[in-house]
Formats: C-alpha cells, sequence, structure tokens
C-alpha cells in the first residue's frame, strides 16, 4: 500500500514544513513514512532534519547529468525515510522538474506514506507538480480569512487534477477563538475536515534553529500533541503500490499553472 499526500499552503510563513516532519513522525508509529521535500526552489526541510550536509539530495535526481541513485538520497532519520532537497540557486535552475515523476515511482515501492513537503506558491511547474501527482493533499493555514483563501486556491487547483483533500491544519494559533469565528466557513468551503488546530509554540520555533523535527525535540509539547491528533484524523488508504507508481511514471504535467 502506498498513499501520496501534498503538504501544501497557499502562502509561505505557515509551518509547513514544521507540519509535514511532525506529520510523518506521528504517522510512522503505524506506517512506514516517506518525506520528500519537494520545495526545488525553497527548499529548508534539510535543515529542519538536521541534513544540512548530507552529500546527495533531491536536486542530484534532478539533474540530467547525474549519476546519483534515488537510494542515495534517501536518509533515515527519526523514524522515517527522509529525501532532503539542496538549496543551490544553479542546481535548481538546470533540474528538470519532470523527473520528479519517475523519483516517486521508486519512491513508492518501499512505504506506505509519501509525504511531499510542497512549495507555498502555484507560480511554476516545479511548484504545482507535487499537488498533481500527489492523491491528496493536507492543506496548512492560519486563522485567518486571506489565509482560508489562500487554501482555497490550493484547493481549487488540485482537485481540478484529480487531487483530493485529506484534510485542513490550522497553524500557529495564538486565540483559539480565530478558529472558531473560520471553523464554520472552513467547513463549509473546504472538501476535507479539520485535523487539528496547533497552538502557536515557542518550542516548534527552537526546534527549528536546533535543526530537529518537533516531535523528536519536544515531544510532550502542546504542539507535538497536537500533530498527533492530526496525524490519527488522517485515514491512509490502501492502494496498489505498482498502480500508484504507474500513475506517478505517466503523469501529465501541466505547462501553466
Amino acid at each position: 500500500m502506498v498513499e501520496a499526500f501534498a503538504v501544501a499552503s497557499g502562502k509561505g510563513g505557515t509551518g509547513k514544513t514544521t507540519s509535514t516532519l511532525a506529520l510523518g513522525m506521528a504517522l510512522a508509529e503505524d506506517h512506514d513514512v516517506t518525506v520528500v521535500d519537494a520545495d526545488t526552489g525553497m527548499a529548508n526541510l534539510l535543515f529542519h532534519a538536521g541534513l544540512a550536509d548530507v552529500d546527495v539530495t533531491l536536486h542530484d535526481l534532478l539533474l540530467a547529468d547525474s549519476a546519483a541513485t534515488v537510494a542515495d538520497a534517501v536518509y533515515e532519520r527519526f523514524g522515517m525515510r527522509v529525501v532532503p532537497c539542496g538549496t543551490s540557486l544553479a542546481d535548481f535552475r538546470a533540474a528538470d522538474p519532470v523527473q520528479l515523476r519517475d523519483v516517486m515511482a521508486e519512491l513508492a515501492a518501499d512505504t506506505d506514506v509519501l509525504l511531499l513537503d510542497s512549495p507555498a506558491t502555484l507560480a511554476s511547474r516545479s511548484a504545482v507538480l507535487p499537488v498533481v501527482l500527489a492523491d491528496r493533499a493536507l492543506l496548512v493555514v492560519q486563522p485567518t480569512i486571506p489565509a482560508l483563501s489562500d487554501g482555497l486556491k490550493v484547493q481549487e487547483y488540485a482537485t481540478s487534477y484529480g487531487t483530493g483533500v485529506a484534510g485542513v491544519l490550522f497553524n500557529k494559533v495564538q486565540d483559539p477563538s480565530n478558529v472558531e469565528r473560520v471553523t464554520e466557513q472552513a467547513q463549509r468551503y473546504f472538501e476535507g475536515p479539520t485535523l487539528a488546530t496547533v497552538p502557536d509554540s515557542d518550542a516548534a520555533r527552537d526546534a527549528r534553529r536546533a535543526g530537529e523535527p518537533l516531535l523528536s525535540y519536544a515531544p510532550e509539547s502542546d504542539a507535538a500533541e497536537a500533530y498527533r491528533r492530526a496525524a490519527a484524523a488522517i485515514d491512509v488508504r490502501e492502494t496498489d503500490a505498482d498502480q500508484v507508481a504507474e500513475r506517478f511514471r505517466s503523469a501529465v504535467v501541466p505547462d501553466q499553472p
């Protein structure tokens, strides 16, 4: 079985990468999980996961003249397999985003859950491809009307390519009453359920600075517990890995977002 989720948002700064690793660690208690930093233009998952000094990243797998294999870019960390992406602007420019289809197809053969830390934009082929390839999107938003609007744009784009919505995660919540005010609208317009409300957390910021996922750095924090509730609310579906891999390889890559 394998299901691919694009962890997505309509804007930067929502805590998407922190959320991807936290959900990955929580889901890894019951599933084999592979986390991929699919934000090839603004990658930062490697810093969150203590992988800043690795030799091979996703960028190497997307370069036409690279001899790197998918296995070379997979690192066992925190109970998960992690595929970081590099931060070189030159490598980003040289990378062929279409190659991500084959990378995901190979990863799908050896995991239950693929979590794609997706770009916080819909402005390019490399940005939209993770959402197009995923089975479902996990939308990370802050509890404001503008943030909901951004998330709805991602949902509209995702569903236009057959990608479902697994749920909405409210993150960096400072005032719970803000969530109460927007939950009704979220339930009205978003296709997936509200998975959890994650409080704004000094522990999350400290974990990021320490280069360690939140659930490893501060497992007893309120934010960590909220991510566990969110993971428990995600119904991972059993699908045939071979069929999923073939879908990845044959996916149509949009020319324009």
